[in-house]
């Protein structure tokens, strides 16, 4: 088990997860909530942002319905080749969509592709299905809030920094969170290799969180027009639901509203709470899907729902329940039908 106190060796641990040719940038790996907040201004996320912010424009094809649909970051970087985004993407095609473009991540990632997966899912160009909806996919991921599809591997003429990091840094729940090395850090170590956030660890998470609201809601209101309909396929109670969902909506998805550091509340803000309605992201799955998605996993394995959803918590294609069929079911309905299933 690598410990946490040690940079160097959680580097080595990150390296695994950057798939070749792609190399990870060891300055891009961000292990704490104070990590994210620096790394906003790095010069490839600082000028990532400015790209995201100012410059990028889609180039769509001409289509009656054009969907937005963001997806959640992974741990395998390039997102395509993650199991979550393979299982997502091959969804898509099984339903009839096609890629619009001759625009792939590199070939030797396809000869690494595990059987049924068509190399079409490494395809990063827009999705049609022909009859007049187009499927631009983006990735909702923190330090760089919105990474389009097009641009996982490059953009304009640069390396994108999308392929070269790692940021498990504001997954508070999974104990290790934390750069107890930094001068700022003031996480309690509660085991061998756990620890509990501090003030300055939840003070950052809200910071963090916040920009990232914020930047992904100034993105929609710029581009926004370009698109009928604007969906975030993002797991509940997770971060970057967070990100997306404003103050009316957290109760529902139980998704906290404040996080207390030292004796203030301090709020966080998510991107619908800057949009208006009419360009307001709608996530999903919702909690009854959810709650359904593990009655049918039950009847289509024939367990009990016990077992069932302990499967539901360990994912489809061994990522997140994202990629479960019975949880693609309400991707696919809300895609073709326009409305939710």
């Amino acid at each position: 088990m690598v410990t946490v106190e040690n940079r160097e060796q959680r580097i080595r641990e990150s390296t695994s997860k950057i798939e070749s040719p792609f190399v990870l940038d060891p300055t891009l790996c961000l292990y704490s909530p104070q990590d994210n907040v620096d790394a906003l201004t790095h010069p490839r996320i600082a000028e990532w942002l400015d790209f995201i912010g100012s410059d990028y424009e889609p180039q769509l094809p001409e289509a009656e319905r054009r969907v937005l649909l963001f997806m959640p970051c992974t741990k395998t970087k390039p997102y395509p080749f993650s199991t979550e985004h393979q299982a997502i993407n091959q969804r898509l095609l099984d339903s009839g969509f096609k890629p619009t473009e001759r625009l792939y991540l590199p070939q030797e990632l396809q000869a690494r592709l595990e059987p049924g997966f068509s190399p079409e899912v490494l395809n990063i160009s827009p999705l049609s299905d022909g009859k007049g909806t187009v499927i631009h996919r983006m990735v909702i991921s923190e330090p760089m809030a919105v990474v389009p599809y097009e641009h996982i591997a490059e953009y304009q003429g640069k390396k994108s920094p999308a392929t070269a990091y790692d940021d498990p840094g504001l997954f508070e729940k999974r104990g290790n969170a934390v750069s107890p090395w930094r001068e700022n850090s003031t996480a309690t170590q509660v085991s061998a290799t756990r620890w509990k956030w501090g003030d300055e660890e939840r003070r950052h998470y809200v910071l963090m969180h916040n920009v990232m609201a914020d930047v992904l809601a100034k993105f929609i209101a710029r581009v926004g027009h370009h698109y009928t309909d604007i969906v975030a396929w993002v797991a509940p109670g997770l971060t970057h639901r967070s990100f997306v969902i404003g103050k009316g909506e957290r109760s529902s998805n139980k998704v906290v509203a404040t996080r207390l550091v030292g004796k203030e509340r301090m709020a966080l803000i998510g991107a619908n709470d800057h949009l208006g309605p009419e360009q307001a992201i709608e996530c999903l799955p919702t909690l009854d899907q959810c709650k359904d998605a593990v009655e049918r996993l039950a009847a289509r394995l024939n367990i009990d729902i016990g077992h069932a959803t302990g499967i539901y918590a360990r994912g489809g294609a061994n990522a997140t329940p994202l990629a479960l069929p019975e949880m693609l079911d309400n991707l696919v309905a809300r895609i073709g039908r326009g409305t939710a299933a």
